[in-house]
């Protein structure tokens, strides 16, 4: 009798002695699967036809099986439920007992910078997007792709990013990719080996990845107008004009202009990171350097702000010249972000689905800063807000030497943030500054209120 498929069941992974009679091989494997835990108390088994098939056994000695350890207690049998693994589990060595690890207690706030609030993420159309998405992709979309990303999300991102940053490019110069570390990861040191001018005050991740690659670091001073451009050794550099991260406030546009005759003059390049450009409030959008010279400047975002961290999708606007170099370092099989995230990301852009969120999020987010301004201003006046007509986070001075103290007293108050002092690069000579950054966009709305009770007890 021909051999036929069975598409019921589970798969079930045995391995049967080659000696012996088949029944009693088949008892003893399942036997040792079920007491090294390989198949849990509850686990159901394949119907005893579908294990026969894939066993090549006859249905008899495995219906002969399966009622032998029913018999001896390993597994159940119940009528219209399945055969079973039995709840029997046995109690583990004392060797084997995980022990608890005692640790720092979980804090009660958090207020760290550069996270969105997670409960906001638009579930419901995010979910209506990748319908429609999957609905109308060509099949080439689950395929191997393109390096440079889905041509769809490419292309929403042209005109998005023309229409509300004010960049200037074709679909064909920019690359899709996993979020802006990654984009640092493939331009150095390959493509850029730098030297490179940074900001005085940054992430001391992104330091990591430069130190990681070889390639040196210069920091320049930060003062009312932001980076001080003037003072440029090094032709190419990293900024972010929109909103300096962290202490505040866009590049003074003399210094815009500045930055991108320097670069043109020296062969050098502008890479400008416009990490929360959208996110603006008592002030006119910046738009972005670009703009002023798209073959001079690499702009780079993502969606860790707007959206989710958790998509990994970022990208990077480049100049014509780049583009292979870029690709090259990237890789025709490189672990590129999912095809199916930027499909959706695409029709969620293009359906303005992405600007009714982000108009949401700077309304919400507006809200917090206020209620952060007004609790400062009656029970720490003395305590000055900056950076806070843009972005997700506000720096609070403190009078000098304070930091220290301060961070202390947070974290006996539960509170998760960060002082100025980490953001400080090692080698920058400007005077040092007191202060806290304050991540007022990250803790859900039903908390907030509570977190900023917590951090005015902080303060000194």
């Amino acid at each position: 009798m021909p051999e036929k498929w069975v598409n019921s069941g589970v798969d079930l992974h045995l391995e049967l002695a080659a000696t012996g009679g088949r029944r009693a091989a088949l008892i003893t494997a399942l036997r040792d699967a079920v007491r090294t835990g390989r198949l849990a108390p509850g686990t159901r088994l394949p119907p005893y036809r579908a294990l026969a098939i894939d066993l090549r056994l006859a249905r008899n000695t495995v219906a002969d099986a399966y009622a032998e350890l029913v018999a001896e207690g390993w597994l159940t049998a119940v009528q219209g439920s399945g055969t079973r693994v039995a709840d029997r589990a046995e109690p583990l060595e004392p060797s084997r007992i995980p022990k608890k690890v005692p640790g720092a207690p979980k804090p009660r706030h958090n207020l760290r910078q550069g996270q969105p609030d997670a409960t906001s993420f638009p579930r419901a159309e995010w979910l209506a997007a990748a319908r429609r998405a999957l609905t109308t992709a060509p099949h080439d979309a689950f395929g191997p792709g393109d390096p440079r990303g889905r041509p769809e999300l490419r292309e929403a991102l042209a005109a998005y990013l023309a229409r509300a940053r004010g960049v200037r490019t074709s679909p064909e110069r920019i690359v899709v990719c996993s979020g802006f570390a990654h984009a640092l990861r493939l331009l150095f040191p390959a493509v850029l080996p730098g030297p490179l001018a940074v900001e005085a005050y940054g992430l001391a991740f992104h330091r990591g990845i430069f130190d990681t690659a070889g390639v040196r670091t210069i920091p320049l001073a930060l003062d009312e107008k932001g980076a001080r451009v003037e003072d440029l050794t090094v032709p190419t550099a990293l900024l972010t004009p929109a909103h300096q991260f962290p202490t505040g406030g866009p590049l003074h546009h003399d210094r815009r202009t500045l930055v991108v005759d320097h670069v043109r003059a020296t062969g050098g390049l502008l890479i400008e990171d416009d990490y929360d450009g959208e996110f603006r409030y008592d002030r006119k959008p910046v738009g972005a350097v670009q703009g002023l010279d798209p073959e001079h400047v690499v702009y780079v975002g993502s969606v860790s702000k707007s959206l989710s961290p958790a998509l990994r999708l970022g990208w990077l606007v480049l100049p014509e010249r780049l583009v292979d170099a870029v690709l090259a370092v990237k890789g025709e099989r490189e672990a590129w972000a999912s095809a199916l995230d930027q499909l959706t990301l695409a029709e969620f852009v293009t359906s303005g689905a992405y600007d009714r969120h982000i108009r949401r999020m700077r309304l919400r987010y507006r809200r917090r800063r206020d209620v952060l301004v007004a609790a400062l201003a009656e029970h720490a006046p003395h305590v000055v807000p900056t950076g806070i007509a843009a972005g997700l986070h506000a720096v609070l001075r403190l009078p000098p030497g304070t930091e220290k103290s301060a961070l202390k007293a947070a974290a006996w108050q539960g509170l998760a943030l960060d002082g100025l002092a980490a953001f400080r690069h090692p080698a920058s000579t400007m005077s040092t500054m007191d202060g806290l950054v304050v991540g007022y966009a990250t803790p859900p709305d039903h908390a907030y209120a509570a977190a900023v009770e917590a951090l005015c007890r902080a303060l000194p």
